[in-house]
């Protein structure tokens, strides 16, 4: 492995803060990942990172020539665009990152054909409900539900993706459908919720405008696929984007609760860091993608 090689692995471990995770990101195993950042170490002569048994973290030449390395690999990763973007042949990775199922059901179909379009292109498809650090964790194109809230990166929107109450015929027969929206209150509600971004209340579109409920439920999860299991099993009432539950209410395995006052629609669209603009990979798949998309909303 060469040296600028061993700079991207040490780079990667500084970011993902664990030789495993590091490794894991550029397709090596622990020991290849920690014998490159020992060829660092030996080649200057100090030590780059101090480990214990449960945190690894730069030392103080270690953070400096993080920064410095950093740099090196964005430069290069910018020359290798300019360079695809005359040949016409873009290569390299894009790494993605896409709510849970959204990624599975909309962005991950798309990987496929754009690959047998542009055999010189690899993805790193990384799927969470959870919030993603993009620039920190070195995505090139995150797509996203809801309102983007970080001005330094470029936000591109797709749609509006409507957002629908769902509950099981069984359920339904159980305790009673609402009729609205304050009775939700007496109702079990399925409840999207992660650490630091909790999901207490519904905004819901009502004749008197939009109407914030407080909500409550027993279960709630950080997989949007495990609410619509639930709901499909008869526990309770979730806040859905139609586009995940539309066969479930064509089907009838779902019933549409308060139809007259649906949940508020989500901005639906992908964000790109400032530095990743110019790359043409990139900017190909997002303009494949939002072609592709467009037709579904």
């Amino acid at each position: 492995m060469s040296y600028l090689e061993s700079l991207r692995v040490f780079v990667r471990v500084v970011e993902l803060g664990s030789i495993t995770a590091g490794g894991r990101d550029l397709r090596l195993s622990p020991a290849v990942a920690s014998n490159r950042i020992k060829d660092l170490e030996n080649r200057f002569g100090v030590r780059l990172l101090n480990r214990t048994t449960r945190k690894l973290t730069p030392t103080e030449i270690g953070r400096a020539f993080y920064d410095h390395a950093r740099r090196v690999i964005d430069t290069l990763d910018e020359a290798e665009a300019m360079v695809s973007s005359f040949s016409g042949k873009p290569q390299g990775v894009i790494r993605l990152t896409a709510p849970l199922g959204l990624g599975r059901r909309l962005i991950a179909p798309l990987i496929p054909p754009f690959c047998d379009a542009n055999p010189g292109v690899d993805f790193r498809l990384r799927l969470s409900d959870r919030n993603v650090n993009i620039v920190e964790d070195a995505i090139d194109l995150a797509f996203f539900l809801g309102e983007p809230a970080d001005s330094a990166l470029k936000w591109r929107k797709i749609a509006d993706a409507p957002r629908v109450l769902v509950a099981s015929p069984e359920y339904l027969a159980e305790h009673g459908t609402p009729r609205k929206p304050e009775e939700l209150a007496d109702h079990n509600c399925l409840l999207l919720r992660y650490p630091r971004s909790p999901e207490y209340f519904w905004v819901l579109q009502t004749d008197q405008g939009q109407q914030k409920m407080m909500i409550n439920g027993r279960y709630d999860t950080d997989d949007g696929d495990v609410l619509r299991s639930w709901a499909l099993g008869g526990h309770g009432i979730a806040n859905r984007p139609l586009y995940e539950v539309s066969e479930d209410l064509a089907s009838g395995r779902l019933i549409k609760i308060l139809p007259e006052a649906p949940p508020l629609p989500a901005q639906f669209g992908c964000l790109t860091p400032h530095r990743r603009l110019q790359d043409p990979k990139v900017r190909m798949f997002a303009d494949f993608a939002v072609r592709e998309l467009k037709k579904i909303f």
